[in-house]
């Protein structure tokens, strides 16, 4: 398999699948294409018909978006998912909620893992969505939200990348850490620090 991923400080995306497939212990191979550079597009669309990253190559089988990836993956894996059906339910909702939520999140703490940027971002509504997130990481069932590494987690992992670089307090501090300390975890955080790529508009003054 081939995962097509962008630069790994800033593409939240990429690194939901990019994570699980680690901690999965799936042998894929890995494509990195730098984002807003002036071939990136093109070079994303050799792969992937959306012209985004994450895409998943997979033979003649394209997948594409970070949660359709993950499906994908769980056809495989099915672990990804917890085994009972309320609370693979449960795992459903929260990771579509993430998928599809928390724009002003998105929009003024974005990931930017080399940065640090404490006490920025805060608006009224992000900091709603904040305690969203706090109450779902505070009902997790431990290490992780269902038990066991899973597909949620992957959905969630660029947020706790996130509250690292803006220095976010929440309740459960034991899940973050949890997801800091998986090697998959650090591994795509030392890369992120290694890379030579700055985008701008992403780089706020320190």
């Amino acid at each position: 398999m081939l995962l097509v991923i962008g630069n790994k400080n800033y593409s939240s995306w990429s690194l939901r699948p990019w994570l699980a497939m680690k901690v999965l212990g799936l042998a894929f191979d890995e494509k990195r294409i730098p984002l807003y550079g002036p071939a990136a597009k093109g070079e994303i669309l050799k792969h992937s018909p959306s012209g985004k990253v994450p895409c998943l190559v997979d033979g003649s089988l394209v997948v594409w978006d970070s949660l359709a990836i993950l499906e994908y993956l769980a056809e495989r894996r099915p672990q990804l998912w917890p085994a009972d059906a309320a609370e693979r339910a449960r795992a459903r909702s929260i990771s579509a909620e993430m998928h599809s939520g928390f724009a002003n999140l998105r929009n003024h703490m974005g990931m930017n893992v080399r940065k640090r940027y404490p006490g920025r971002g805060r608006t009224p509504e992000v900091l709603e969505e904040i305690k969203r997130i706090d109450a779902i990481w505070s009902q997790a069932k431990g290490p992780f939200l269902f038990g066991a590494f899973g597909a949620a987690d992957a959905m969630y992992a660029p947020v706790v990348l996130r509250f690292r670089t803006y220095e976010v307090r929440v309740s459960n501090r034991e899940y973050a850490e949890a997801m800091l300390a998986l090697p998959a975890m650090r591994e795509w955080i030392d890369a992120a620090e290694r890379e030579p790529e700055t985008i701008p508009q992403f780089d706020l003054p320190e």
